[in-house]
């Protein structure tokens, strides 16, 4: 199934002091342009803080929605998905911006030149997957937008480990880098190694109680990234509505490609797929291995449901 991934599929206010966890306003939208003085302090002495005005009207803004993660969960999947809508404005490049300390140095003048040019009436999307599980990044994106719309897509846990695996070790083939086989990084010692990085990325209920200390849940979408492969256009019915979009995109909108076995895109009569990097089979893995995964992350899911008010259908 997750050789299907979508891959299938073409598929953020003044500056103050954050309590550990902040009241959000829900009340009024901020503003996105209310950014922290001393960062605004910073882009004006490099660069005036402006937005870059096209002739015909556009202009380069910050992002009212960014799809935070998770990294292998269908982030591209979804950007490509929710770029079908007119009212959609993407970001074509991960920018990094939250999460990587050069990049967050240059201040919102150099994030905002990072962003597409879009009109007023259209909402502008960036999508990291690291922002997920990075830290530092929930209070950075309340500092700047205390009323940003939040997509989170989610996948099976397990799946995701492997399919994190996967693109690493492709990353390394390409390069013609020799890279460790799967399981000499799932078992240390005789056990599930559960300092793994990939694993770490998939305990969903740890990141999301630091994101939930600054924005409210009814602030996040989690979209099911396993349904999103099965059955792409309910998914993007809920990301619409929660985006207060019009209802455009329609089912019309997806075909199943019999030849790649995944959902595919048709906008205005072209049709498109996701990179043929995505989707990519993951490496055989022993039974009673994935049954220690599985068994692993029954009780942090458990916990991730319970803190969402929803279930999902994995392991």
């Amino acid at each position: 199934m997750a050789a299907f991934l979508l891959g299938a599929v073409l598929l953020i206010v003044q500056p103050h002091i954050v309590p550990s966890r902040p009241a959000v306003n829900s009340k009024a939208e901020t503003s996105s342009q209310s950014v922290p003085r001393e960062l605004l302090k910073k882009t004006s002495q490099k660069n005036d803080f402006k937005e870059s005005i096209h002739s015909n009207g556009s202009c380069q803004q910050l992002p009212q929605t960014i799809i935070i993660g998770v990294r292998k969960g269908g982030t591209r999947a979804l950007l490509e998905m929710l770029s079908l809508h007119p009212d959609i404005a993407a970001a074509e490049s991960e920018v990094h911006f939250f999460d990587w300390e050069d990049h967050y140095g240059n201040g919102f003048q150099w994030y905002i030149n990072q962003m597409p040019f879009s009109y007023p009436h259209q909402i502008t999307v960036e999508k990291t997957p690291a922002y997920f599980t990075s830290p530092k990044v929930p209070e950075r994106v309340y500092n700047m937008n205390q009323s940003m719309r939040l997509l989170l897509i989610l996948r099976d846990p397990s799946e995701r480990v492997l399919s994190d695996y996967t693109q690493v070790f492709y990353n390394h083939m390409q390069k013609h880098k020799p890279y460790p086989s799967i399981e000499q990084f799932l078992i240390k010692g005789g056990e599930l190694n559960v300092d793994y990085k990939a694993i770490n990325r998939s305990l969903y209920y740890i990141h999301m109680q630091n994101w939930l200390k600054y924005f409210p849940l009814d602030r996040i979408h989690i979209v099911d990234g396993d349904k999103l492969i099965k059955d792409p256009f309910p998914e993007i019915e809920k990301v619409e509505r929660f985006l207060k979009l019009s209802p455009q995109i329609n089912a019309s909108n997806f075909y199943f490609n019999k030849t790649k076995g995944f959902y595919c895109l048709r906008d205005s009569g072209r049709e498109r797929c996701l990179h043929e990097s995505k989707g990519r089979a993951h490496p055989q893995v022993d039974t009673r291995l994935l049954q220690k995964l599985h068994a692993y992350f029954h009780e942090p899911n458990k916990k991730f449901f319970e803190l969402v008010g929803r279930t999902f259908d994995w392991h």
